[in-house]
């Protein structure tokens, strides 16, 4: 009883104010993942009174007290994990309804504190993206082409790429956009490809097109030969392989037969 008391006491104590307060982390997930809540062990005092994690300051979702193994709200029971070692807490098959805050409280007898505090947002994985050509412009010194990226979710950006003899860039167009998601949609150039990408915190998917299939005659002559030469050397290199190995069977023929030929008992008619 005394003991119970005292904790009442130090709670009412501490209402007003909240010590060694941890800076809020964020932390993204996504929908259908388990998370993980953690506390470090030398913000838990050995003598503690009563520790718990709570949902946006109102709803508890486990409480450790000293010597007895956890206890899991109603409401959290088959969703929660909590471990007595080290008052982590696991999160299983988070919803769009479990974005919020999630705060680790310990009381004490020198008081109440936030050693841990989380800003959890749970998100759906991105729908896929996918590129279409739109239009090829060849003219004597240069290639433009134009393509859009779509996602699933309906929205789209374009862009225009132009190609002279040494190198491509990205001339005009849409390079990037927001989604009402809070997703980000992208497409830019990485050497020979171009790339759409759609992502955000939690997932990303992307699709991409070689550009010198649409622009051939504005290839930079100097990865043309790259090209070339990477074709040569991989047909040497088959070559080589095969004559290999046609020597080595021819040999193994030999041995072979040079072998039945030591081996073979040659009869004499008989006199």
């Amino acid at each position: 009883m005394g003991r119970i008391l005292l904790i009442y006491a130090v709670l009412l104590v501490c209402s007003c104010q909240m010590e060694g307060s941890s800076a809020v982390t964020p932390v993204f997930v996504q929908k259908g993942k388990d998370l993980m809540l953690e506390v470090m062990a030398d913000d838990v005092p050995e003598d503690f009174l009563i520790f718990q994690w709570k949902f946006n300051e109102s709803n508890t979702l486990v409480t450790f007290s000293p010597g007895k193994e956890p206890t899991v709200s109603n409401v959290y029971t088959g969703r929660v994990e909590a471990s007595v070692k080290n008052f982590s807490v696991k999160l299983k098959n988070l919803q769009e309804a479990d974005s919020g805050v999630y705060i680790a409280r310990v009381t004490s007898a020198q008081g109440d504190k936030k050693p841990a505090e989380y800003s959890v947002t749970v998100q759906d994985p991105v729908s896929p993206v996918a590129m279409t050509v739109d239009s090829v412009s060849n003219s004597s010194d240069s290639c433009s082409l134009t393509v859009t990226c779509s996602t699933q979710d309906s929205h789209h950006i374009n862009s225009t790429f132009t190609c002279d003899t040494n190198t491509c860039s990205q001339e005009g167009g849409e390079r990037s956009k927001v989604t009402t998601s809070g997703a980000s949609l992208n497409v830019y150039l990485l050497n020979d490809l171009i790339i759409c990408n759609h992502s955000n915190q939690v997932s990303w998917t992307n699709d991409s097109k070689i550009i010198d299939l649409f622009c051939p005659r504005h290839t930079d002559p100097e990865r043309t030969h790259v090209h070339s030469y990477v074709i040569v050397i991989w047909v040497l290199i088959i070559i080589v392989t095969a004559g290999g190995s046609a020597a080595a069977g021819y040999l193994k023929i030999r041995k072979d037969k040079r072998k039945n030929m030591e081996n073979t008992v040659y009869a004499y008619p008989e006199e």
